[in-house]
């Protein structure tokens, strides 16, 4: 992430807050009438000199986040941003976080424009440099301010650990530990369990498996059985830490398409080119654009010409020449060229931002795992109360309920599918697979239908050459290799680059060339061997007055560039977006496995599309061709509401709103930063094997945790049977029923004590 230096001093930040001077009367710096001023004992405002580096996370429209590494390391820079930043009328909110090094504010983004309020902002960081700075005494503590991400940090496996650690001192071990003491701490330890089992009741009006917990804690408590409860919280908070930890680790970031630019923009204004922060240009300026920088607008080319690489945006795997009058779109990337640009949309409302904003729309999950065993166990929830109810009307002995109550399979069940679950994930870790939830594993054993972008998915992304073909009998195809190979060199633009590579794959000798000069979007002529050298499009050797006779009879294709030399056509090199070379052999296995779909969407012609699909076997009514990121995400949606569980495979930004939509959604490691932010599963190794590989991971999950079932059920019903029928010990009711729960949660491990899974997946069945 870029940083950027504040200098308070400099014109343009002074201006921004003379702008808000006028409109507030208010420069915080020292406490007055309940406020606080920036001014001097003379009245006169201050200017500062000081530098602080900043920079911005994330902004949305009423909200923006700042990391400031000063933060960090200092408390007093912290106490005065936040009293200035809090006294601007501005704002409305002001958190600052120290450990993250954020400051966050909201604003009323109907009343003031979002590059105001950032430029006071920028103002302010700098300001509260100023050592004058008077904090009022309400603020003298961030410690009693909200800050964001704060989670309530109950120590229940300490105080479950503690409990146990008492009851085995004050039981078996016989320590005079005194009773209330045990019961105190098993009872701070039942405080989570307790809460959860009043939202069952309160939020979801039914009785879970938290109320039946609560419920043979508390009885077993009150009957001074303190060592059941204790081990009974302890497997309890294991088993919700595991399951937390398998939620997703990273939390989905607000993105906007600013954040993924760079941070500053050369534009024109009244003749004159300055650099602007990306966020102060505005719609109407003149947007200058140079090779290798990214468009940072949506508009029309006023001036100039330029080859753009739309790949990310629009899934077109080649670059795509743009003169005067057409449009362009932000995060599109300047191959070659230079280019001016009238601003018609910025920020969010480009054709990108919309995309984001589509992804930002999609449902959101809860990401840990939500699971068939679960379920079965909230449903034994009621008919266990009942069955210790009638126990305990026959017998009225509390110590046989207590027996039934804790012979339930919820237990073992929440230490052992978590347990699992982070095993397979921190298998499929060490594999180069990042599984970023329990969810995401889940949905992942039970996908019927897997959906692939074309471009950088199923194809390489890049230009590669496909063959050279001589069309001049006295010429060679190594010649005409040479030729266009010692033309292109050093030349930056993909199908040079691709032309390049191939001659070195072919070890081809490459001749030196002298003069050289290169037509954007038509070819380049060079001085070779003595010869006159044209390697380019049709209409470019044509123009030069080369005879194309010898093309007539050969059908011409869409991917082509010819040599020639001396005015003589000699040959020409055909080039295109190659599959992947693993791509054929996933497809076919993913098509193998029964009730598995494969679909393909690209932005691709329908021709192309067609192509490629039956290259890898892919049914033309499974095929969606000119999709757009609008039409991708419709596509997933329809699917996903035909019943079926849908993976979506894809890495640009064009892909984000399908990869927010689909059920589980997968990237590669070298994938725009947004589709990497969006996925639930990235390929850290950038092959498509690892789909498969994840695949059958969370299906041997899904197998483990039908056998964990097993092993927690069968021993638990047989001891509630005893329970029932002719009496249980509450403490041997709690061997059993942990007992199972360990074995259970070994067995869960097997992910990560088994060798890697072959490549072949296993029946979903």
């Amino acid at each position: 992430m870029a940083q950027v230096t504040v200098q308070p001093p400099s014109l343009r930040v002074q201006k921004s807050q003379e702008i808000v001077e006028k409109q507030s009367q208010i420069i915080p710096l020292v406490q007055k009438n309940g406020k606080v001023s920036l001014t001097d004992k003379n009245g006169h405002s201050r200017r500062h000199t000081a530098q602080v580096t900043y920079s911005v996370v994330h902004q949305i429209r009423g909200r923006i986040r700042l990391r400031v590494p000063r933060l960090r390391y200092d408390a007093d820079y912290a106490q005065r941003l936040l009293a200035i930043v809090e006294a601007d009328p501005l704002f409305t909110n002001v958190r600052i976080k120290t450990a993250a090094a954020a400051l966050v504010v909201n604003y009323k983004s109907s009343s003031v424009a979002d590059a105001k309020v950032r430029s006071r902002l920028i103002y302010l960081i700098g300001a509260a440099n100023d050592m004058g700075i008077v904090v009022p005494k309400a603020n003298n503590s961030l410690a009693t301010q909200p800050t964001e991400d704060v989670e309530n940090s109950w120590p229940g496996i300490q105080l479950s650990a503690m409990a146990t650690s008492l009851a085995v001192l004050g039981g078996p071990l016989g320590l005079p530990i005194p009773p209330l003491i045990v019961a105190g701490t098993i009872a701070l330890a039942t405080l989570p369990v307790f809460q959860r089992a009043v939202e069952g009741i309160v939020k979801e009006r039914k009785l879970n498996i938290d109320f039946l917990d609560f419920l043979a804690i508390a009885i077993t408590t009150v009957q001074g059985q303190f060592l059941t409860p204790s081990l009974m919280l302890s497997l309890i908070e294991i088993g919700e830490n595991i399951r937390d930890r398998t939620a997703r680790s990273s939390k989905l970031q607000t993105l906007d398409l600013l954040s993924s630019l760079g941070q500053f923009v050369w534009v024109e204004r009244n003749g004159v080119k300055e650099q602007i922060p990306i966020q102060d240009v505005q719609r109407g300026d003149t947007v200058i654009v140079y090779p290798g920088e990214q468009v940072p607008v949506d508009g029309t080319i006023l001036r100039g010409k330029a080859l753009l690489d739309e790949q990310k945006l629009t899934g077109e795997s080649m670059p795509v020449l743009k003169r005067k009058g057409q449009p362009v779109f932000a995060s599109t990337l300047m191959r070659e060229g230079r280019i001016y640009i009238l601003a018609e949309w910025v920020g969010n409302d480009t054709r990108a931002g919309q995309s984001i904003k589509l992804m930002q729309e999609a449902p959101v999950h809860d990401t840990r795992m939500e699971n068939y065993a679960i379920k079965i166990a909230e449903k034994a929830v009621v008919p266990t109360l009942l069955l210790g109810a009638g126990v305990f009307a026959a017998t009225r002995n509390p110590a046989r309920v207590a027996s039934v109550l804790t012979l339930d399979l919820c237990t073992g069940i929440r230490v052992s599918i978590p347990t699992t679950v982070l095993a397979a994930l921190t298998y499929a870790a060490k594999h180069g697979i990042l599984i970023r939830s329990g969810r995401a594993l889940e949905q992942l054993a039970a996908v019927d239908t897997v959906v692939f972008d074309k471009t950088g998915t199923l194809t390489k992304g890049e230009v590669s050459v496909v063959r050279v073909e001589s069309l001049n009998p006295a010429t060679s195809d190594l010649r005409v290799l040479e030729l266009a190979a010692a033309a292109e060199q050093r030349l930056t633009h993909p199908v040079a680059e691709a032309v390049i590579r191939y001659a070195e794959a072919q070890q081809v000798a490459i001749p030196n060339r002298s003069k050289w000069d290169y037509q954007l979007g038509l070819g380049v002529q060079a001085e070779i061997d003595g010869e006159t050298v044209y390697v380019g499009s049709e209409r470019f050797l044509r123009q030069q007055g080369v005879d194309m006779e010898p093309l007539n009879g050969h059908q011409p294709g869409d991917s082509l560039i010819y040599v020639a030399s001396n005015n003589q056509l000699q040959g020409r090199i055909v080039y295109s977006d190659i599959l992947r070379p693993e791509s054929q052999e996933v497809i076919t296995q993913l098509l193998t496995v029964d009730g598995v779909e494969v679909h393909m969407l690209t932005g691709d012609n329908k021709r192309t599309a067609n192509a490629v699909a039956a290259q890898l076997g892919i049914a033309p009514k499974h095929t969606h061709a000119e999709a757009f990121p609008e039409q991708k995400a419709t596509v997933v949606r329809q699917l996903h509401e035909q019943g079926k569980t849908v993976a979506f495979v894809g890495d640009g930004i064009n892909d984000s709103p399908a990869l927010a939509y689909a059920d589980v959604s997968v990237s590669f490691a070298n994938g725009s930063e947004i589709a990497r932010e969006t996925a639930d599963v990235v390929l850290m190794q950038n092959d498509l094997h690892g789909l498969l590989e994840a695949i059958a991971i969370a299906r041997k999950a899904k197998q483990i945790i039908h056998q964990n079932t097993s092993i927690v059920a069968l021993p638990n019903i047989a001891a509630m049977f005893v329970a029932v029928f002719f009496g249980l010990n509450p403490l041997a009711a709690t061997v059993v029923n942990n007992g199972s729960t360990v074995v259970a949660g070994v067995n869960g491990l097997r992910p990560i004590l088994k060798p890697s899974p072959k490549k072949a997946l296993p029946s979903a069945r």
